[in-house]
């Protein structure tokens, strides 16, 4: 797979970005593995900008294993600065599930009522708040107002 290719300006952005991340992926002594490459993967689904420390001392194997990384997961290479190098790829849309549409579910809600005498400890009252209600300062439940068509709309259609 061909790596992202980026602009200098979408690069400095990223490397401003990847700056406080910490590294998620090592590479040990035994180099660049498939499960280096699974790991470097899955971090690149959940992050989409990752840090990746390896811990070789020659810098011209550091190089080819970030582009490596980079062809093999078609990431894009941001930088390479020591021993750390830093790789991108857009982050896939999420699968939006059917229940995202719904609204919100009923929830029980505490009330306190407080006493004009002050001595009294609070009355606690479990109220069932739906999702087209809302609560008042008061304790009251308060059903939320029905918009009203206009006159031409209603015309219309």
């Amino acid at each position: 797979m061909p790596q992202i290719q980026l602009t200098p300006a979408q690069r400095k952005e990223y490397r401003a970005q990847a700056h406080h991340l910490a590294p998620v992926v090592f590479i040990g002594n035994d180099g660049l593995s498939e499960a280096v490459a699974r790991e470097a993967d899955h971090a690149l689904k959940a992050h989409g900008l990752i840090k990746i420390r390896v811990f070789s001392d020659d810098r011209v194997a550091r190089e080819g294993m970030l582009q490596a990384l980079a062809d093999q997961l078609n990431a894009a290479p941001i930088q390479h600065i020591g021993k750390l190098l830093v790789l991108w790829r857009p982050m896939p849309e999420k699968a939006k599930d059917a229940d995202d549409d719904r609204g919100a579910a009923p929830r029980e809600v505490k009330v306190l009522k407080f006493s004009s005498r002050g001595g009294q400890r609070p009355q606690v009252k479990t109220v069932r708040v739906l999702g087209n209600q809302r609560l008042t300062p008061g304790g009251t439940v308060k059903r939320a107002k029905v918009l009203k068509k206009s006159v031409k709309k209603s015309q219309l259609g």
